[in-house]
């Protein structure tokens, strides 16, 4: 870690409290409890709309290039206007606003123009519209929540879909090429609707319980299931991140954010915060991919953040562009408080560089950290604020938030009680059941274990997925989360991740999801080959095999131990529950898809295979 000191910034001080039961099961709190938060997500929409109306709430790159912005009070102004269209039309929770575009100004206030008069949205990945050539996921979204009209911004790019979908009688609202064959409405009309008494009245009857939105999960074991989410759980679940990040309270956030907003980490956190504090949030479209990382490094090169999120493969491209790009870097670390990476883990190479880079910046380093949640969680539920050495500290409850570890196994199951979870599944009592234990907690299905045995005050690590781990045919259990971290670290940043593989079998083998960039810089000639020449050139099998051998002369044993490995060639598939569009990969998933491809692993004559040095030997 780099020397340079870190830069102050005020966060929460939680005193935590502990309890251990005779079976071995862990209930972890804070002592100090939540404060009071609002009843409804657009009180604070209209605080700032009353207090700082030229404030700039949200921008997003028109068709020039430049930032289109709205202010708060603006945003108040269309917001119910768009309350009282919703209303005449007869919206409700039996009939929600469905939402298929990406993230846009337009897409921000169809959801805060439903909710602010208690009718429930819900964003739906653009990649069951866009991606899914059969939009199966789609259908079964619509049969769960039967909604009473759709909100695309561009007709033309969803037409497929929804005509594939949604029956003529469920009208249309797009902001560009109306959709022929169904009623479809203007955006720009829909702001003409003059909001009367009725908009009041129903955001007067708009409490904790009611349901604000639906998040769908990504439904990589089966249908996406439908998370209730209500007033109650944004609100706490804000006032909980404005506890630990306090110095937003003194300064109001600008974030720049690429994340869609059908996923719960920046549909809900990012999004309400800066409602809550009364920050900005300029959208980023792009993404942590080499082309989309273009778009992301001229908006970040333009807009300096005060808090930043990634996933760790975005960090790594971020990393690699600033390295060589003296204005990106002095502009992203300009103003940066804080960044927060999730939804994988990160490999100490790119922590350590990110840490570099800021000290060599600013002459000091920026916190780092990351947390653990869930969509049924809202989703902030843990979150490590303390200077760390090394990546992976997920941290201690948030105020309000009770955490239980339960013994299984070898290891703790995770499970969360708290105002921020959900009530359970629409229309579907019989996921809602099984969720919850006996004492009313939610079940994550993840693992962790103390950072310091019997010191909850110090932080969890993620210690994996429950269903994820197998046994070797010694009978020796595998954890699947701590070596997927550990492997995709000590490569180095070649890869992106890695699927285990090995259940019943001797050894251990990884499936490699490369990153390109990175590999292409070991060829010569690389960017202008195909990624195929690049994954089969020697110098790339070299490295990975030298690594490979280091790695296994760390290791402890055979469960700690992956002594060959493939690169898996072609993308993640989305339809197959392999991967979801924020870049999580699903384990089981990618193995249940990709059995000739694990056994391919284990044929030490295959080309394609990289093996430690004593087997290349004995090959």
């Amino acid at each position: 870690m780099s020397a340079a000191p870190l830069r102050e910034i005020a966060v929460w001080s939680p005193e935590i409290v502990t309890e251990k039961r005779d079976d071995g099961t862990w209930i972890v709190s804070r002592k100090d409890e939540l404060g009071q938060y609002p009843d409804r997500v657009t009180e604070r929409l209209v605080y700032w709309a009353e207090t700082a109306p030229d404030r700039v709430w949200m921008a997003e790159r028109d068709g020039a290039g430049d930032w289109r912005k709205v202010t708060y009070g603006e945003a108040l102004k269309k917001v119910r206007a768009i309350s009282a269209f919703l209303l005449e039309n007869k919206l409700s929770a039996e009939k929600p606003l469905l939402i298929l575009s990406h993230n846009s100004i337009e897409h921000a206030l169809m959801a805060l123009g439903a909710q602010h008069v208690g009718i429930p949205s819900a964003a739906v990945s653009t990649a069951y519209s866009l991606i899914s050539e059969d939009c199966a996921k789609l259908r079964d979204i619509a049969g769960q929540l039967t909604p009473g009209m759709v909100f695309a911004q561009d007709g033309s790019a969803y037409h497929r879909a929804i005509d594939m979908v949604f029956g003529p009688e469920v009208e249309a609202v797009v902001v560009t090429e109306p959709i022929g064959g169904r009623d479809c409405f203007l955006f720009d009309d829909v702001l003409e609707t003059v909001p009367g008494p009725e908009v009041d009245q129903a955001h007067a009857t708009v409490g904790p319980d009611t349901v604000a939105k639906f998040l769908f999960t990504s439904g990589t074991t089966g249908s996406p299931k439908a998370v209730i989410t209500t007033h109650r759980m944004l609100c706490s679940n804000i006032a909980m991140v404005t506890d630990c990040y306090a110095f937003m309270q003194e300064e109001p956030p600008v974030v720049v954010d690429w994340a869609p907003w059908s996923h719960v980490a920046s549909g809900n956190k990012v999004f309400n915060l800066m409602i809550f504090t009364g920050g900005t949030f300029y959208i980023d479209h792009g993404k942590p991919s080499r082309e989309g990382m273009k778009i992301t490094i001229r908006n970040l090169r333009e807009v300096s953040p005060t808090w930043y999120f990634n996933v760790p493969a975005g960090y790594e491209l971020l990393v690699n562009a600033m390295e060589k790009d003296d204005v990106l870097r002095e502009s992203f670390f300009k103003k940066l408080r804080m960044m927060m990476y999730a939804a994988a883990a990160m490999g100490q190479h790119t922590w350590d560089r990110l840490n570099d880079l800021a000290a060599q910046t600013t002459g000091h380093r920026v916190f780092l950290g990351t947390g653990l949640g869930a969509t049924e969680t809202a989703p902030f539920a843990l979150m490590c604020m303390e200077e760390q050495e090394i990546a992976g500290n997920v941290g201690v409850p948030s105020q309000g938030v009770v955490l239980k570890l339960l013994p299984h196994d070898d290891k703790l199951e995770v499970r969360i009680k708290g105002p921020n979870v959900t009530p359970g599944y629409w229309r579907n009592p019989k996921l809602t059941a099984e969720a919850f234990d006996e004492e009313g907690f939610y079940q994550l299905g993840d693992a962790l274990r103390f950072a310091v045995p019997g010191d909850a005050s110090k932080g969890f690590y993620f210690d994996g997925r429950i269903t994820e781990n197998f046994k070797l045919r010694t009978g020796t259990w595998v954890a699947v989360g701590a070596l997927r971290a550990k492997l995709v670290d000590q490569f180095g940043g070649l890869v992106r991740d890695v699927v285990l593989v090995g259940e019943n079998r001797d050894e251990l083998g990884a499936i490699l999801i490369p990153f390109m960039p990175k590999l292409r810089a070991l060829v010569p000639g690389g960017d202008e080959m195909t990624d195929t020449r690049v994954l089969a050139h020697e110098n790339v099998h070299k490295r990975m095999e030298e690594l490979l051998d280091a790695h296994a002369a760390k290791s402890t044993g055979s469960a700690t131990r992956v002594v060959r490995a493939i690169f898996l060639e072609d993308e993640l598939s989305f339809d197959a529950g392999e991967v979801t569009d924020k870049g999580s990969l699903n384990q089981r998933a990618v193995l249940r898809n990709r059995d000739d491809l694990a056994e391919a692993l284990y044929n030490n004559h295959d080309r394609r295979v990289m093996l430690i040095r004593k087997l290349r030997e004995a090959v």
